[in-house]
């Protein structure tokens, strides 16, 4: 598509999530970028107002700079199919399916993608001793991952090295979150490939001052990661993990730019998640990647916006 079909720009910002201030800043950053390329550019933060509030009147198109829950969950993206405008990103289903981490590892595993071992548990039918009894026939050793099924971010994810804080960690998080996932922390090099229509981009690696790259180590300048760009790996693991990551960007119907996040160990990458609306702060992982490929911020931002269609 060219340019000129999308004059009029609706940047989507904000929202109701825990990661609200990340999207407002992605936003920000967006919005300047659109502009410097002479887009005209409105917004809309559906906290303000309910999505089905959207004045379709001087809109030819929606960037999503939304994160977290109803922003790449499948919510936002049904009002913008429902309103027959083009969006960025992925789609309704897609995203769905990326955001909870249940249906997401379920379909890695169908098309032989390697994720950390895990298990499901509900805080309706919750049995400490069956969740024990569970870790062990499922052979799942400590370190555990806690986390929500449908957050990003790292919201709400707790490690833990024994079955005493697992316990612990596990009822304080039922206070929130009435589904949980426990995954098996898998150890060794942190690394993170941008998808970009299609494409693979590039494989950055993160060395947190943190234990993982939790919301602190992604946002705050105090706990700032150490990004290798390139990622260390050996020419042949390098193309490896960007075939995977391309792989899993379409086994779940991905458009736009995702982010799949990845654990090296033992010579065996495992996928941990796909991020489909991933950050586009000044401290973001995609923008970094496609700098280094030669790809400005504001090439990049059109780039996706030329991507946009009404059914992703």
């Amino acid at each position: 598509m060219s340019k000129k079909k999308f004059k009029n720009v609706l940047v989507v910002l904000g929202g109701t999530s825990g990661e609200r201030a990340v999207s407002l800043e992605s936003g920000r950053a967006c919005i300047q970028a659109l502009k410097e390329k002479g887009y005209k550019v409105s917004t809309f933060d559906p906290k303000i107002k309910n999505f089905n509030l959207i004045n379709k009147k001087n809109v030819d198109v929606i960037f999503n700079a939304l994160h977290g829950r109803d922003g790449e969950d499948g919510v936002a993206q049904s009002y913008f199919e429902y309103l027959n405008i083009p969006y960025t990103h992925s789609g309704v289903i897609s995203s769905f399916n990326s955001m909870n981490k249940i249906h997401s590892k379920e379909i890695f595993i169908k098309h032989k993608i390697k994720t950390p071992k895990f298990l499901v548990i509900n805080k309706k039918n919750f049995n400490k001793r069956f969740l024990l009894e569970n870790i062990m026939n499922k052979k799942i050793k400590f370190p555990i991952v806690s986390k929500p099924i449908n957050e990003g971010s790292s919201l709400g994810v707790k490690v833990c090295d024994n079955k005493v804080k697992l316990l612990r960690s596990i009822q304080s998080q039922f206070k929130k979150y009435g589904e949980l996932l426990l995954e098996e922390y898998i150890g060794g090099q942190e690394i993170q490939v941008a998808v970009i229509n299609g494409k693979p981009l590039g494989a950055i690696e993160l060395i947190p001052k943190r234990l993982f790259y939790d919301y602190k180590a992604k946002y705050t300048k105090k706990a700032k990661t150490k990004h290798v760009m390139p990622a260390r790996l050996t020419k042949k693991k390098y193309q490896e993990v960007l075939k995977i990551a391309n792989k899993s960007h379409h086994i779940l119907g991905c458009r736009g730019v995702t982010r799949s996040d990845f654990k090296f160990l033992n010579n065996v990458f495992y996928l941990l998640e796909l991020n489909t609306q991933p950050g586009m702060t000044n401290l973001s992982l995609v923008p970094e990647i496609a700098s280094y490929k030669g790809l400005t911020f504001n090439n990049l931002v059109e780039k996706i916006l030329l991507d946009a269609s009404v059914n992703r």
